[in-house]
């Protein structure tokens, strides 16, 4: 029963991480960033061949608590977002790729 509430939360923040994400609905504090930080990024994670993330978009991956963000990349298709991009990101700007995210 646990088990099963704890994923009823896991996807209640990432809906709302995501619906935040999109600019419905007001920023929430999440892994160290505010979510309204992560429209910066929105462009290198989607599509089939996204641009690379620039500076903003890397400072706030910088920023983040990532392998706290990477507990919800099973949330990404359903937001449009390409979890293979998503999980390019940090490398991208220079870091590593948490191993909680591969």
């Amino acid at each position: 029963m646990a088990q099963s509430s704890g994923k009823a939360l896991v996807q209640w923040l990432a809906a709302a991480l995501f619906i935040a994400l999109l600019g419905g609905a007001q920023a929430v504090a999440l892994c160290n960033i505010d979510t309204s930080q992560l429209k910066s990024c929105r462009a290198a994670a989607t599509g089939e061949h996204p641009p690379p993330p620039d500076k903003n978009c890397c400072d706030v991956v910088r920023q983040a608590n990532l392998p706290c963000l990477c507990k919800y990349k099973s949330a990404l298709p359903s937001f449009g977002i390409n979890p293979t991009q998503a999980l390019k990101l940090p490398s991208e700007c220079g870091l590593s790729t948490p191993p909680e995210c591969q």
